[in-house]
């Protein structure tokens, strides 16, 4: 049976009078599993990294800016410039309760602008944003030193500001602490109420650390913008798609400021749910491929155990024919037939889980290590679970493996096997 001794002896012995040939057919399952391993963990942290983009703002959100016209409408020519106001915010908020969270900010220099910001002698050009509290929700920030803005620091117009962790580098020594003190940009001082840090990898962390936030209010006055809003940054209700909110609210920003429903242009737009959604939707695709490419990689390397337990069996047809004579059922054939199947699949598939394991988390180390910070890749990982399934159900191609040539093998009858040359 399976668990005789001298079944495994046997086995062995075939094992090592042909170990060319038996290393290169456990290569070929090897190579196929650490294949798989590697690629799995690969596109994990190629998805790590990508989803880390998102992990910094709410998923269910999306922003609205505005752009000249393209299409005239109620005698407005085309190109006409407009801009969104105050009322707009308490438009939305009365009209839509589909939104969550409804941030509408202003910034110095518009998208991406920079200003020059002092304290003493020390000196950088940062962001500068006008924002409401509600923000916070929307682009999730970490407060590591004070507080976000409130709902005082709006009323009141306060001269508060909120810097990234990159300001506070350039603009304060290392020990010194920023609470309360001044800084100054666009002629106007404002007192350092809090510290904030993101989430974010590369060139996309490095940019949102060196922002200063000043509470609305305070920018549209201090800075004479009026009722003027540059764009509204919002969320949906849990339960509600961000499409949906961003269709009602452009239909509602159309009518309040006359352009056109059939201008597609007029207003920018960023769906950060739609990016969202097409990330995870790639993400599968790349898993199918790879579960694809690995598994027919796998099988590629079982068909080579199969191919080789057909010629093993010709290579013993006397020595089956004997063991038949004298009394071997047709079940100890078989059995003895998909055990060395098995023990090649098994042996050779665990090696390369193994080196596949140890390849992943050895880059994973490497990278926290070394503190490299490779964009759009992080935190290689394999999981466990997939893993075990994946040596699992090698193992079982490799008892079907052995099951083909083994059904050969007691199909042979003693007499004609030990007439065989």
């Amino acid at each position: 049976m399976i668990f005789d001794r001298d079944n495994w002896q046997e086995i062995f012995h075939s094992l090592k009078q042909n170990k060319l040939r038996s290393f290169l057919t456990a290569f070929g399952v090897f190579w196929g599993i650490f294949l798989l391993l590697v690629m799995l963990g690969a596109g994990t942290g190629l998805q790590n990294g990508v989803m880390d983009d998102f992990s910094n703002r709410a998923t269910n959100s999306f922003y609205i800016w505005t752009r000249p016209t393209t299409l005239p409408y109620k005698g407005f020519p085309i190109g006409r410039r407009f801009y969104f106001d105050n009322d707009d915010i308490e438009a939305l908020r009365q009209n839509i309760p589909q939104i969550q969270y409804l941030g509408p900010r202003n910034q110095v220099g518009g998208h991406r602008g920079v200003t020059n910001v002092t304290r003493g002698l020390k000196n950088g050009a940062f962001s500068i944003n006008g924002d409401y509290p509600e923000y916070r929700h929307i682009q999730l920030l970490k407060i590591t030193t004070g507080r976000f803005i409130n709902d005082l620091d709006m009323r009141d117009r306060r001269k508060v500001a909120i810097i990234g962790t990159r300001v506070r580098e350039v603009l304060f020594d290392k020990e010194e602490d920023p609470l309360g003190e001044n800084i100054l940009f666009r002629g106007v001082y404002f007192k350092v109420v809090g510290v904030f840090t993101t989430n974010s990898a590369g060139d996309q962390a490095e940019e949102e650390t060196q922002t200063i936030f000043i509470p609305f209010s305070t920018f549209q006055h201090a800075f004479n913008f009026g009722k003027r809003v540059s764009w509204f940054s919002i969320t949906s209700q849990p339960d509600v798609p961000a499409s949906v909110v961003e269709k009602k609210a452009i239909a509602l920003l159309a009518e309040r400021h006359q352009i056109s429903p059939d201008d597609q242009t007029a207003f920018g737009r960023y769906n950060v749910e739609k990016e969202y959604r097409k990330m995870v939707n790639l993400f599968k695709g790349i898993n199918i491929l790879t579960w694809f490419v690995g598994t027919f990689t796998l099988i590629a390397g079982v068909i080579g155990v199969s191919n080789i337990m057909l010629i093993i069996i010709k290579e013993r047809t006397r020595e089956i024919g004997i063991r038949r004579a004298i009394g071997a059922t047709p079940l100890n054939i078989l059995s003895q037939i998909m055990a060395e199947s098995v023990l090649l699949t098994a042996v050779s598939g665990y090696i390369g889980l193994f080196c596949g394991v140890v390849i992943v988390e050895l880059a994973s180390r490497v990278l926290k290590a070394t503190g490299a910070k490779v964009e759009y890749f992080k935190n290689p990982e394999i999981n466990f679970k997939v893993a075990i399934i994946s040596l699992s159900i090698l193992v079982i191609c490799g008892a079907l493996a052995g099951l083909i040539p083994g059904r050969k093998a007691i199909s042979i009858k003693p007499v004609e096997a030990i007439r065989d040359d």
